[in-house]
C-alpha cells in the first residue's frame, strides 16, 4: 500500500465543505491524483481511526493563469468527499 501521505494530501476547511460536515457529516480532503476510493477509504480509516460510510471523488481541472505576460496552468488535483458513519467526527485540531 502506498505512503498514507501520498494518498490523504491535506482536509479541505472551507465555509462550503464545513457546511457539509455539520449536515451531512462529510469531509473533504485533498488526495493524490491516482488514489482509489478503496484506497482513500483506508488511509481516513487509518490515519484518523473513524469508520467510512463512503467516499465520492473529483477531479479538479487547473486554473489557466497569466504570471505578466507569461501564460501557466496551475496542476490538476483530485478531492474526495468522506462520510463516516453516524455518530463519527473528525477533530482537525487534535489529530495526528
Amino acid at each position: 500500500m502506498a505512503e498514507l501521505r501520498d494518498i490523504v494530501v491535506r482536509p479541505i476547511l472551507t465555509e462550503k465543505t464545513s457546511r457539509v460536515q455539520e449536515f451531512e457529516n462529510t469531509y473533504a480532503f485533498e488526495v493524490g491524483i491516482g488514489a482509489s476510493k478503496h484506497q482513500i477509504k483506508q488511509a481516513i480509516e487509518r490515519l484518523f481511526d473513524v469508520e467510512v460510510s463512503s467516499v465520492r471523488t473529483v477531479r479538479v481541472r487547473g486554473k489557466m493563469k497569466r504570471f505578466g505576460r507569461y501564460h501557466g496552468k496551475r496542476s490538476n488535483w483530485k478531492k474526495a468527499y468522506v462520510k463516516l458513519v453516524d455518530g463519527a467526527t473528525i477533530d482537525f485540531a487534535n489529530a495526528v
